[in-house]
């Protein structure tokens, strides 16, 4: 039983860091998107307003998409494949 005590422990830690690591990329990502856009389409004569208010209109954007709640798997994934494991290894 401590054993998997400590299991547990280790590898939630292990998806704590992977999420948060995810999670900061994914971020990265689509405020160089949102900055590519805004850099793009003020070239061209679009008035899109200043560029940190479009950028932060869009990361509000992102927090509420779909996207952001997707990377939640990183969490669900890994647990639920343990768990039929553990259940297919026990109950067969």
């Amino acid at each position: 039983m401590i054993g998997f005590l400590r299991f547990a422990v280790i590898g939630l830690g292990a998806l704590s860091v992977l999420f948060w690591l995810v999670r900061i990329y994914a971020r990265s990502l689509r405020r160089e998107a949102l900055e590519k856009h805004w850099a793009r389409e003020s070239a061209a004569g679009v008035d899109l307003g200043p560029r940190d208010a479009y950028v932060e209109a869009g990361m509000d954007d992102y927090e509420h998409g779909l996207t952001r709640r997707l990377v939640w798997l990183v969490f669900i994934v890994p647990i639920a494949v343990f768990a039929v494991v553990v259940f297919v290894m026990n109950y067969r």
